[in-house]
């Protein structure tokens, strides 16, 4: 009987060890070898940077249509750069602009891109996990071209008129920023989508009343078929221009932020470049050779303004201030949902870090 009881206590004994098993082999620490992997798997090495661009060329070259950032691409400033790490650089030109470029940031298959304000801003409003690293342009002029001999000599006489409009771009909020100063909101007129070849396409051809953009609407002008009455030229405050930046995807600048740094270098080499008076020149043919602008317009753009500030990479307060006003328009127009803090969203230290790297320090204000 001794014997008999003895052997019960084992039986009874029999569940607690085996929960105790079963607890073990579900929390059992992983193994230095699984450690190993996980930290392998996050900390990839950097074999290739994607760089997006919207594609503003009028012939079958690509073009951003600015001097910063055509500097860079047609001298492969970026590829000499990463030359000596074995890292590619790969640049990706969008005709689709702002809105297919978001869509290849959702999607990872861009790591940076240059921006215009708009998309920028739907981008991160839309919780894309973007980080602003540096300014790339400022105050970028548009103006709004009409049908000559209508009588449309302003905002008032075209309510209810057909405006083309390239929306979900910079240019749609350029427009309604400007518009809001006047009272006016796009309800107040028919707007077209139209990319800006095909707004001015329409507008030459008469299917459309007005078209709202950038230097091109001028060569129409030129060619006198149509008139600008109305342009962001005509305010102090600068409501309706449109500023752009360079971004990148959060997790590549937390990942790989010695690269993100040297990008940053390289643009504000060129930005060095553009800014200064004895290369305007330069800046001008350049542009207008890759973009194929015809020169004279390209400069009649450029005509009072000041390259050094509107290249000026700084994350400075005006600028900041000027998105943060870019992002409060989209949310009272509703091309946003949800407004967020721009001066949360900037990264100004790999500006600042660059900066003193190449002793611009004395350079922009």
């Amino acid at each position: 009987m001794a014997h008999l009881g003895h052997h019960r206590r084992y039986i009874w004994a029999l569940p607690s060890i085996i929960v105790i098993i079963f607890l073990f082999i579900i929390f059992k620490p992983s193994s230095p070898s699984s450690h190993t992997r996980l930290a392998t798997s996050d900390d990839t090495k950097l074999v290739r940077i994607r760089v997006a661009v919207p594609d503003l060329g009028a012939t079958e070259r690509h073009s951003s249509g600015t001097p910063l950032v055509d500097y860079i691409y047609v001298n492969k400033l970026l590829e000499k750069q990463f030359a000596a790490q074995n890292i590619q650089v790969e640049w990706q030109f969008f005709k689709g602009a702002g809105p297919a470029i978001n869509e290849a940031l959702v999607n990872r298959q861009i790591d940076v891109a240059f921006l215009g304000d708009l998309a920028a801003i739907i981008g991160k409003a839309n919780n894309t996990d973007t980080t602003l690293l540096a300014a790339t342009g400022r105050n970028v002029q548009a103006y709004l071209g009409v049908l000559p001999n209508q009588g449309y000599d302003s905002l008032e006489k075209l309510k209810g008129k057909r405006i083309g409009l390239f929306q979900g771009t910079a240019m749609q909020l350029s427009f309604d920023q400007f518009i809001d100063q006047y009272g006016y909101t796009e309800k107040d007129f028919r707007i077209v989508n139209l990319d800006s070849s095909a707004a001015n396409a329409a507008l030459a051809a008469k299917q459309i009343d007005a078209s709202w953009g950038l230097t091109p609407i001028l060569a129409l002008k030129q060619q006198g078929i149509i008139d600008v009455p109305v342009s962001t030229q005509d305010r102090q405050d600068g409501a309706g221009t449109i500023q752009a930046g360079l971004i990148a995807r959060s997790q590549f600048v937390q990942q790989h932020p010695e690269a993100v740094q040297q990008f940053v270098n390289v643009v504000l080499q060129s930005a060095h470049w553009a800014s200064q008076p004895e290369h305007r020149e330069q800046a001008i043919a350049l542009v207008t050779q890759n973009a194929g602008y015809p020169e004279q317009l390209f400069r009649l753009s450029l005509e009072h303004v000041d390259l050094k500030n509107m290249y000026s990479p700084i994350l400075d307060d005006h600028y900041l201030n000027h998105l943060q006003a870019g992002v409060n328009t989209a949310l009272k127009t509703k091309l946003i949902k949800q407004g967020f803090e721009v001066k949360q969203w900037g990264n100004s230290k790999f500006v600042d870090e660059g900066i003193k790297q190449l002793s611009y320090e004395n350079f922009w204000k």
